[in-house]
């Protein structure tokens, strides 16, 4: 299945949750899920039961929407991350936050995960001073990430170095926004990375 490329706020309304798919009218308190709080449709009011299936599907989606990956690339994560040691979902989720489109976005180098996987395939982000534009690259600790030269002063770029500074950088990663660089300290634990996402079930719904 090819990627998401729909209507993000119908998607998060369907799934009840906030993605992160969209930047400033998300943090404005803006979104149509703050607004609309049910699934779109004549009849997104309704409640319907949903099955223990449909419960780990939903879960499945969450992660791959909110991240941006593609079914083939997240069953291929799930498959890397069920041949190492520990629990498989926390596996899973610290494998997907160290893809280099998601971690220029926790750098607040993009207010979406989207327009950083933008920034990465149009050649604008650049590890450890080498162009890098392939948004599935594995960030290593130790690894410094910065936006090139010549997109320093992009206005989006600028503007989401002003958002995050109010919201604040996730602990893994450090941040010069003068020079819009950082560098990802060390890889997070499961309990840092805050989202909304049961990769419990996830795990239940491939080991069928």
């Amino acid at each position: 299945m090819a990627r998401y490329r729909g209507p993000v706020e119908k998607l998060e309304r369907r799934l009840g949750v906030s993605l992160a798919l969209k930047g400033e009218r998300r943090l404005a308190g803006k979104s149509a899920l703050d607004k609309r709080p049910y699934a779109p449709g004549q009849h997104g009011q309704r409640r319907t039961k949903i099955s223990e299936y449909g419960l780990q599907l939903r879960e499945k989606q969450k992660a791959k929407f909110m991240y941006g990956v593609s079914e083939k690339q997240f069953r291929r994560l799930f498959s890397d991350a069920n041949k190492k040691e520990g629990n498989t979902g926390s596996n899973l989720i610290l494998l997907i936050e160290r893809r280099l489109d998601n971690v220029a976005y926790r750098m607040g180098f993009a207010t979406t995960r989207r327009f950083a996987r933008q920034l990465v395939t149009h050649g604008h982000v650049l590890v450890n001073g080498r162009k890098v534009d392939i948004p599935s690259y594995t960030v290593k600790p130790g690894d410094k990430v910065e936006v090139c030269e010549k997109s320093k002063n992009n206005p989006q770029v600028v503007r989401a170095l002003e958002l995050t500074a109010q919201t604040g950088i996730v602990p893994w990663v450090d941040i010069d926004t003068s020079k819009v660089f950082g560098i990802f300290t060390r890889i997070p634990d499961r309990e840092e990375v805050v989202i909304p996402v049961e990769e419990r079930l996830i795990v239940e719904l491939y080991s069928k």
